[in-house]
């Protein structure tokens, strides 16, 4: 079975802030994501940047990137700045990481051949957790090169001294595509897609099931996370919602039906968004990433979603999903 508990996190929208983190924290939430790209059409954030405010902002929960465009960034210089944050933190880090590619110019910009970015994510994913292992190491690969370097990460002043996850943060993949679904099974410690309906969520466990299976992984041994990145609007105003989801998903979506948006960014009161939520809890998600599809209040969709949503979720009996 994916798991028996129905989780909860939030991504921090429309930027990490202080206050709306503090907030959060106060919540029955897990975790908070952001993500980010390098060159962005408009004045948002970049990944690790992000991260390191949401690190430094929270106490409790996990803290995430949903996502970091993996390709775009050397890995070597990724692991340190990531077992940094992961060290400080407290082991509190997790990475979400995807391929991108809707952005050429990030990728012609920092050298990178767009058609090498499913390649060099696997090769990255591996030099991570090389680096995280500890002790001299040494990898030979198409695109990254180093003999016998030890990555150390930093420690934190004083007594209250924190240590980097054994083996590093957990690497979650994220995408929508066959390709991503058979990274995740064969390198990934979950599974975080997004704009993905409960129907094809559950074939994207299949799948997923299916490639580990024939990599002789065993998920269920590995503790594999089934994640789902939700773009939702909650309001006691369903319509209210549902116009939000509209508004903020219709300028980069907004080619696709009303229909066909509601599929995948449900919204709605608490009770509807909860019917919508179980269909996906049903399939397999066991963390849920709520993404405010909100062009305002998005602290107001996190609570009800937490306060009201997430009480009303239950984990179907064992057989409804297998691993």
């Amino acid at each position: 079975m994916p798991g028996d508990q129905v989780t909860f996190g939030a991504a921090a929208l429309p930027e990490p802030d202080r206050d709306w983190l503090a907030a959060a924290e106060r919540l029955p939430i897990d975790s908070v994501w952001q993500g980010g790209h390098l060159l962005p059409p408009t004045s948002t954030g970049e990944a690790i940047t992000r991260l390191a405010l949401m690190t430094a902002w929270t106490e409790r929960v996990r803290v995430g990137s949903s996502v970091l465009l993996l390709p775009l960034y050397h890995p070597v210089v990724l692991a340190k700045q990531l077992a940094d944050l992961d060290s400080r933190s407290g082991g509190r880090v997790s990475v979400g990481v995807g391929v991108g590619g809707e952005f050429s110019a990030e990728f012609t910009s920092v050298g990178v051949p767009v058609s090498e970015r499913g390649a060099r994510t696997d090769e990255s994913m591996e030099v991570l957790r090389t680096l995280w292992r500890g002790g001299q190491v040494s990898h030979h690969g198409k695109f990254f090169s180093f003999d016998d370097v030890r990555l150390n990460p930093v420690q934190a002043p004083g007594k209250d001294r924190h240590e980097m996850q054994p083996g590093g943060p957990p690497l979650l993949v994220a995408g929508r595509k066959e390709g991503a679904m058979r990274r995740a099974a064969r390198l990934g410690d979950g599974w975080l897609p997004y704009l993905m309906s409960p129907q094809a969520y559950a074939r994207s466990v299949d799948t997923i099931q299916a490639a580990a299976r024939a990599a002789s992984r065993d998920l269920a041994g590995t503790g594999f996370q089934w994640m789902m990145y939700l773009y939702c609007s909650i309001r006691r105003d369903g319509e209210q919602a549902g116009q939000d989801v509209a508004t903020f998903l219709g300028r980069a979506y907004g080619d696709k039906p009303r229909e066909m948006l509601d599929r995948i960014a449900p919204s709605g009161t608490p009770e509807q968004v909860a019917a919508r939520l179980q269909a996906y809890v049903d399939a397999g998600v066991r963390h849920f990433i709520i993404s405010p599809a909100a062009p305002r209040d998005t602290l107001e969709v996190v609570t009800l979603a937490a306060t009201e949503v997430l009480p009303r979720l239950s984990v179907p009996p064992a057989g409804g999903v297998t691993s």
